[in-house]
């Protein structure tokens, strides 16, 4: 693990930000900090442009990491899609055009207030600023929402008074971490978006902006997809991708990045029935958290006290991550302000004909459909799911001391599912070995290693998060049974070769 840094520089970090940041997250929490160290040293998560000492809030994912992300993204779209005959997908272009970011309120209102400090030249967000005072002074995390200065912090942004935010933060005597003074700009909103051009000369081209969220990709094709999916109310389209957000001051690792990957869904239904559609996604969301394995007392819901300008209804799914309970999925019952927007901004109507009959036995004819959102991170599910499964374990005995890190995840989620070791690299062992790895690798991810003892390589696959690992010894040539360990238990078993795919794939 992490745990030797030289002035600058990390052991595994080669970043020096990233190495500093490390050091600040291991003072705050060990936990964390051995994450990130972990991720890096067995290649499920690298520090983005890391030869040239990295680009801040940005990250790439490495061999592991792929593949667990891909892992969730499938687990994700097979619940969401092919669970329900009235959702589809779709793949909107991350580049639209800059009037619908209009039509959103993401070009008026996409913004965050921030604040300067003039002797450190460091930038905060404000409620950011805030929250780290009174985690200072030991207001316990889930606390810190309801406390009246953060109370008095939401007033204040509601009504656009930044002079009162600024006073807030002198008349609390916050003080800026670096310099450790209270000489403080006014506070100002920043624009969260990405701009750039289109066009083949510089002078001439016009301004467009790298998406923020990818659900305006989803309500401007509404009408595409409703007509040629031939779809009736109520129905969803859900889609997977890129989002960019210019986040001023980026923290927690992957929690919050600059580029990020987002899973939406958007569920358009008639209007009047979406207060029971939105409780409706709330507890089919909570549940796929829950069918993860993961324990229900580390989720909760948390409603918002303040309504984004789109919604009626709103909460989050939280989960207790160790830095403490943070947002992983929104469920936003956002009316019909979106296609209503489009329509007004695009000069096309953008309705819906709807031939079912009300109580008074009438059509409900043409009207602009209400929708419910739900929209899970897919970086932060990633955090999420790190951070459940990363465990250390004492091993030790009377007579030895050993111990282990190890990723308990999902078998379905985890990157290598079946890892299979021949005992020697001799006696036609990797043979044998070969022969399972061509029969298994059609149904699932399997990794074949013969470096190195046993016990290393069973510990290399435990920090992998590889769920069993198949060892293939002298006696296998003679009853053709091999030794099958599994990972959370380590309790290992003889069963026959024939035997392994279906074992592997029972647990999947």
């Amino acid at each position: 693990m992490c745990f030797l840094f030289s002035k600058n520089h990390c052991l595994h970090c080669t970043s020096p930000t990233e190495a500093l940041y490390i050091c600040t997250l291991m003072a705050n929490d060990n936990k964390l900090a051995a994450i990130i160290a972990h991720c890096k040293e067995y290649g499920f998560i690298f520090q983005s442009s890391e030869l040239y000492d990295g680009l801040s809030a940005v990250y790439d994912y490495g061999q592991m990491g792929v593949e667990l992300k891909k892992n969730i993204r499938e687990t994700w779209w097979r619940s969401m899609v092919y669970g329900n005959e009235n959702i589809v997908g779709l793949d909107s272009a991350i580049f639209m055009h800059p009037t619908i970011w209009k039509a959103s309120g993401h070009v008026d209102n996409f913004s965050d207030p921030m604040i300067d400090n003039k002797d450190s030249n460091k930038r905060y967000r404000a409620d950011h600023l805030i929250e780290g005072h009174l985690a200072y002074l030991g207001v316990a995390t889930e606390e810190i929402a309801e406390h009246p200065m953060m109370v008095a912090f939401e007033k204040l942004l509601t009504e656009n008074n930044f002079e009162g935010i600024k006073q807030l933060i002198v008349d609390n005597n916050i003080c800026c971490p670096i310099s450790k003074t209270c000489n403080w700009t006014d506070v100002r909103q920043f624009n969260l978006m990405f701009s750039t051009q289109v066009g083949s000369v510089a002078e001439e081209s016009d301004t467009i902006y790298l998406r923020p969220e990818t659900a305006q990709g989803i309500f401007v094709n509404f009408l595409n997809v409703q007509k040629t999916a031939r779809l009736k109310i109520p129905f969803g389209i859900a889609q997977v991708g890129k989002a960019f957000r210019n986040e001023i001051v980026a923290r927690g690792f992957i929690f919050r990045m600059r580029e990020f990957e987002q899973m939406e869904m958007q569920f358009f239904v008639r209007p009047g029935t979406q207060k029971y559609w939105y409780e409706h996604w709330k507890q089919v969301r909570m549940q796929w958290h829950l069918d993860l394995g993961i324990s229900a007392n580390k989720y909760r819901f948390h409603d918002h006290l303040k309504l984004a300008h789109y919604a009626d209804m709103a909460c989050d799914i939280e989960y207790d991550f160790p830095m403490g309970f943070k947002e992983v999925e929104g469920i936003h019952s956002r009316t019909d302000f979106d296609l209503k927007q489009h329509q007004e901004y695009s000069k096309k109507k953008i309705q819906y004909f709807d031939n079912d009959l009300d109580e008074n036995g009438k059509a409900y004819g043409n009207y602009t459909p209400y929708v419910i959102e739900t929209s899970i991170g897919l970086d932060r599910t990633i955090m999420l799911v790190l951070s459940e499964a990363y465990c250390e374990e004492d091993l030790s005995t009377a007579d030895k001391q050993d111990s282990r890190v190890v990723l308990k995840f999902p078998p379905k989620l985890a990157p290598i599912k079946l890892a299979i070791l021949p005992l020697m690299k001799k006696d036609g062992l990797p043979e044998i070995a070969r022969e399972i790895m061509k029969d298994c690798i059609d149904s699932f991810h399997c990794f074949y290693e013969e470096k190195d003892s046993i016990g290393k390589r069973y510990r290399r696959m435990d920090a992998l998060g590889t769920p069993f690992c198949v060892t293939v010894d002298h006696d296998t040539k003679t009853d053709g049974m091999v030794t099958i360990r599994h990972r959370d238990s380590m309790l290992q078993e003889r069963i026959k070769i024939e035997d392994v795919k279906s074992i592997v794939l029972k647990a999947l």
